[in-house]
């Protein structure tokens, strides 16, 4: 497994790791989609979706490091969805679906979250094992 920058990979994993432990938290105090739609709503609104920019940017570095091949071997994740959200914050913004933000945070959040912890596992047995 050392043909590629584990280290590094582990490493932006763990940015992840706390970037999506931060958008849980955020999340909780969102009691509804309607709140991402008013303006009392829009820092956090805001703030998740830099993250989730983050996010996607990571896992496209992730792949291109590891040569499309480190994704794969967790296929319970839509891999391109997750990059492609990244794409749709950062290039229309202003057209942000917040009734797919909202869905996104309450549905996808905790899976997407306990594939990264458990990359990052896998990542840390393997050097262990070297």
């Amino acid at each position: 497994m050392s043909e590629f920058d584990w280290e590094l990979i582990k490493e932006k994993l763990k940015n992840v790791q706390w970037a999506l432990t931060t958008i849980e938290e955020r999340f909780r105090q969102v009691p509804n989609v309607k709140f991402f739609q008013a303006k009392a709503g829009w820092e956090r609104r805001d703030g998740i979706c830099m993250l989730f920019i983050a996010i996607g940017e990571s896992f496209k570095q992730i792949d291109e490091l590891a040569n499309k091949t480190f994704l794969l071997r967790y296929p319970e994740i839509e891999w391109r969805k997750v990059i492609g959200f990244r794409n749709i914050i950062a290039h229309n913004y202003f057209d942000i679906n917040e009734v797919l933000l909202f869905d996104i945070c309450a549905t996808r959040l905790s899976p997407l979250l306990e594939t990264v912890n458990r990359m990052i596992a896998d990542l840390q047995s393997a050097a262990a094992q070297e």
